[in-house]
């Protein structure tokens, strides 16, 4: 009986191994295919980004010009288109002391706020502000004066809890330089909420008449005692709002010094920078 030749196996053996080093090679290069597009889109987003801020500033820097020529105090929302490089950018400014100041607070208005926007029940949100309240009182480190610089140094206090923080941390500020009070003319829902002690319909119907003169914009269900009406504000948070050509957006988003010392030899001062990108949907790879 003839027996087959060895070299045609050894062919058969070198045949496969080059079909499994070209299956190997042809997923190795998809594998770099998706990673340059990822590549290429993140590096495309993060130069739309850097463009928008840019945009976003500038109109900013318009609408503060506007403000200050009109020589209006900031004592109110304001929310109006601004033209610049030939685009609409959307321009939204809230007076800082629209917030609730976790420095100068009430100890009362620090505990409506953890019960109303943290969801705590009213005896814990009591011992919590009790915490917080002496918090503030304590001398910061280096000699520096008693009170929170941010408020992200709420997750330095027992007790709250990153959960807690994310819920109660959009109501709180400590760049308001006003008296304590609620401005209720420059407050977000969120905080006219805590002010008006739940009463979301309460809320509703303010919210429908303030603005303009404010003429029959009702505060009688609200804690007058929380309540300051109108006070021009030293601090301003500005936020832009700059489509992108996916259909998505750059929120930017500045805090400015309006009324600076007169040795600053400026008109406002940013002391606060920050970006949220809206995307449009979720990047496909």
């Amino acid at each position: 009986m003839s027996q087959k030749p060895a070299y045609r196996s050894s062919e058969g053996f070198a045949l496969i191994a080059v079909l499994w080093l070209v299956a190997a090679m042809s997923v190795l290069v998809g594998g770099i295919m998706l990673t340059v597009r990822a590549e290429l889109k993140t590096a495309g987003l993060s130069r739309q980004t850097i463009v928008a801020q840019a945009v976003g500033e500038g109109a900013m820097q318009i609408a503060l010009q506007e403000l200050k020529a009109s020589g209006k105090p900031v004592d109110k929302i304001l929310e109006a288109p601004v033209s610049y490089g030939g685009r609409e950018i959307m321009v939204r400014l809230i007076p800082m002391n629209g917030y609730i100041d976790l420095n100068k607070a009430p100890l009362e208005l620090l505990q409506a706020a953890f019960q109303f926007a943290g969801g705590l029940d009213q005896g814990a949100a009591g011992s919590l502000a009790a915490v917080v309240d002496a918090g503030r009182k304590e001398p910061g480190p280096s000699g520096r004066p008693p009170g929170f610089e941010a408020v992200e140094d709420l997750l330095l206090i027992p007790g709250v809890t990153y959960p807690l923080y994310s819920r109660v941390s959009r109501v709180f500020t400590t760049d308001a330089g006003g008296s304590g009070q609620v401005n209720v003319q420059a407050a977000p829902p969120d905080v006219l909420n805590i002010v008006a002690a739940g009463n979301e319909s309460a809320v509703g119907a303010f919210m429908q008449t303030r603005g303009g003169d404010n003429v029959g914009a009702d505060t009688s269900a609200m804690n007058g005692a929380w309540i300051d009406n109108g006070t021009a504000a030293k601090t301003v948070e500005m936020t832009a709002r700059v489509p992108l050509p996916d259909g998505g957006a750059v929120l930017v988003i500045r805090r400015y010094l309006v009324r600076p010392s007169p040795k600053d030899g400026l008109p406002w001062r940013v002391f606060h920078a920050n970006a949220v990108v809206e995307l449009a949907s979720i990047p496909k790879i």
